[in-house]
């Protein structure tokens, strides 16, 4: 065999990983910001019919793998004032911590609760925490059109210094500007959980979905989430994004 071509199939494996990891770096660096906030309304679906609808405002402030977030529930009244503080890592586990005013208290999520859903909705705890490069093996598995763009389909597996539910994923990045289209998460061999990302903008510059979908395969169901009121760059303060700031409404 020539030698210059051994080299090639014996680097090719070697150069789709590099590729693979570079999209996900590509597509993390377009969408960064100093911080970001929006108004979220969600719809819980169950055999095709609406179960429940929630309302939240969600704060980040920070770079991927390095940021912290608050969500808190506005509506419905029976929610309304729970709210989630993620501090994410670039090297671990995100910490959580959930305060609940009707019993007038903030709990530490553990690791073995993050699979759980979260306040009724599809997401788990664990998918409101960002998914820093660095933490996942990447493989390129080749190309696929979703609604007419064509994206790169990946697949990613978390090291061993991440802890996660799922065992792999995969995620479709858009060719036309590296925002994710689609995201199917596994557990072993079974699809689990898929999230779609459609409606599209370009918000003070940065290519967003504005409409996520997130279902989940074992249950039949599926929660739709809007982005109202998307804004980045916002100035805010690093003591909003504490446990007790929880406690603000």
């Amino acid at each position: 065999m020539n030698r210059s071509l051994a080299m090639a199939l014996w680097l090719a494996p070697v150069l789709l990983a590099q590729d693979a990891r570079q999209i996900i770096q590509e597509s993390q660096k377009r969408g960064e910001a100093r911080s970001e906030r929006y108004e979220g309304r969600l719809q819980v679906f169950e055999a095709g019919k609406t179960i429940a609808e929630k309302r939240w405002e969600y704060q980040r402030l920070g770079s991927y793998g390095a940021s912290q977030s608050v969500l808190r529930f506005t509506a419905p009244a029976e929610v309304k004032g729970v709210a989630l503080l993620v501090i994410n890592h670039p090297d671990r586990a995100s910490d959580q911590w959930m305060w609940t005013p009707a019993i007038g208290r903030e709990r530490r999520i553990a690791l073995q609760d993050r699979s759980t859903r979260f306040f009724g909705t599809d997401f788990s705890f664990e998918d409101l925490e960002e998914r820093d490069v660095d933490q996942f093996d990447y493989r390129l598995l080749g190309e696929e059109t979703i609604e007419g763009v064509k994206c790169w389909r990946i697949e990613t597996k978390p090291r061993k210094t991440k802890t996660s539910q799922y065992t792999s994923s995969v995620v479709w990045i858009r060719q036309t500007d590296y925002v994710p289209a689609q995201l199917e998460a596994y557990v072993k061999d079974r699809l689990a959980r898929r999230l779609r990302y459609s409606r599209i903008e370009r918000i003070q510059g940065i290519a967003t979905a504005r409409t996520l979908e997130m279902s989940d395969l074992r249950r039949n169901s599926r929660t739709v989430l809007e982005l109202d009121q998307l804004e980045f760059n916002l100035p805010m303060k690093a003591e909003d994004f504490t446990v007790p700031a929880l406690q603000r409404e």
